[in-house]
């Protein structure tokens, strides 16, 4: 019976991590909400206070200190309210976009996500333990207005990723323990925007500007834009090192190193609506692939229990998104392909190209747990989010600098091993993020791409979030 429970737990999870749109734009594209215990101290101390089975993920090295078979099953509602207050933008040949297809600031581009997760540990030994996760380590989800000013910038941008984790800790049996876990993870990617053939049009008749803009404003009104839609997916692997040190029966330190991988998402690339020689319209397709840098990251954490009620929580975490540079489709069937013989790409240019160039980052977090009685406990936690985003800011990610402020009870009933978690925060952003986006040049990032001329999009966003989880755990 529990074998079944559990088989039914885990294709009830992993279906649904694919299928939440999952949406964040502070710290890169990672996700912090895989457990409700940890979200109560706003993930401080993650990597030294392994409460339940979710320390697979956090650090697999805190198994060691969970006795038994724990297994633990939560949700997180994550909802970021992302809408700019202003936006503009100019075409290819330096006109203001707007009619015929409309110049709204694009509406809310934040979707609600819901993200489950799923742990499971089993003390093979007084040395060894094991443990399995599967949880959603990264997404990101913006979804503009048909008729957004910026829409040859931005239109859909999506990242739904599942991780499967299998882990092994041991013990020395003397108060340091190691772990380690591999993350087998899927992904699934999608970018679509709507098409500026101004460029392609001058070019035709001969780089008369005006002309262009004056047969795409007309070709628009007819059948409309032209629209890009950029599919793939990929399956990529990376590895989780962890230590737990006890230091004393009341404080303990803990330090966790994830590796680096890439994805390289593979797929489809099509242009519908796009015009022919004769300005009718045509469906272009071309086989595309999109690489997608996931940072290596270092976390260290510490928790001290002050008295029998109070225990504090701290951890910082560094990760190396500067990996991430440049957001590039590539052709895979080179020069001939369709769409690159219509836009006149060749050798290894993409066929699209947004520079990013993010930077390290770092977080910082604190929190306390009060047992106020044994069954019943209350967590708060802070965490300063830095966000990668820095020079170059787009419309896909608008992002800046966020505090997390964080709640949490916790009900546990030591006689029959269950417990439940819940936790709320809300996510306070430092700065309206400012953008002024350019077409760059792939093989010189930071200069402008002289085939975009005019091509730009200016915005100003207000973002807020709130986020909510609930994780039920059971120790056997």
């Amino acid at each position: 019976m529990k074998s079944t429970r559990l088989a039914l737990a885990i294709r009830l999870t992993t279906l649904a991590v694919i299928a939440a749109p999952a949406t964040v734009f502070a710290g890169g594209f990672a996700l912090n909400e895989q457990s409700a215990s940890a979200m109560g101290v706003a993930n401080a101390g993650a990597a030294a206070n392994p409460e339940n089975a979710s320390t697979a993920f956090f650090n697999p090295a805190g198994m060691s200190q969970l006795k038994g078979t724990n297994m633990s099953f939560g949700v997180a509602v994550l909802d970021i309210d992302a809408e700019a207050k202003s936006a503009s933008a100019t075409d290819v040949v330096g006109r203001p976009v707007g009619d015929p297809l409309g110049n709204s600031t694009g509406g809310d581009i934040a979707d609600l996500a819901i993200l489950p997760n799923f742990f499971i540990t089993h003390e093979v030994n007084d040395s060894i333990d094991v443990g399995f996760g599967i949880h959603a380590p990264y997404g990101l989800a913006a979804d503009y207005e048909d008729d957004f000013v910026g829409r040859y910038f931005a239109d859909k941008t999506e990242l739904k990723a599942i991780s499967f984790t299998p882990s092994i800790a041991v013990n020395n049996g003397k108060g340091l323990s190691m772990g380690l876990g591999i993350n087998i993870m899927y992904a699934e990617a999608r970018l679509t925007k709507f098409q500026d053939i101004r460029g392609v049009l001058a070019q035709k008749n001969g780089g008369d500007r005006d002309l262009a803009g004056n047969q795409a404003d007309t070709y628009e009104s007819k059948v409309g834009a032209p629209y890009s839609d950029i599919d793939g997916d990929d399956i990529a692997v990376n590895f989780r090192v962890g230590f737990l040190y006890e230091l004393s029966d009341r404080t303990q330190f803990g330090l966790t190193a994830q590796t680096g991988t890439e994805f390289d998402l593979e797929g489809d690339a099509v242009i519908t609506n796009f015009p022919s020689p004769t300005l009718t319209p045509v469906t272009l397709s071309e086989d595309a692939n999109v690489p997608l840098a996931i940072p290596e990251s270092i976390t260290v954490g510490a928790r001290h229990q002050l008295n029998d009620s109070v225990t504090l929580l701290a951890g910082a975490t560094y990760a190396r998104w500067s990996r991430f540079e440049g957001l590039d489709v590539f052709s895979t069937e080179g020069d001939g392909g369709q769409i690159s013989q219509a836009l006149g790409r060749t050798g290894d240019q993409p066929l699209s190209h947004v520079t990013e160039k993010w930077q390290n980052t770092w977080q910082f977090n604190v929190g306390g747990i009060w047992q106020a009685t044994p069954v019943w406990a209350f967590k708060a936690g802070y965490a300063w989010d830095e966000s990668p985003v820095d020079e170059f800011v787009t419309a896909r990610v608008p992002s800046s600098d966020r505090h997390w402020l964080t709640l949490g009870t916790q009900w546990k009933d030591a006689q029959s091993g269950w417990t439940v978690d819940a936790a709320v925060g809300t996510l306070l952003f430092t700065d309206d993020p400012k953008i002024n986006e350019f077409v760059y040049q792939y093989d010189a990032p930071s200069q402008k791409d002289p085939a975009a001329r005019d091509s730009n999009y200016k915005g100003e966003y207000e973002l807020n979030a709130w986020s909510a989880s609930v994780q039920v755990s059971k120790a056997f």
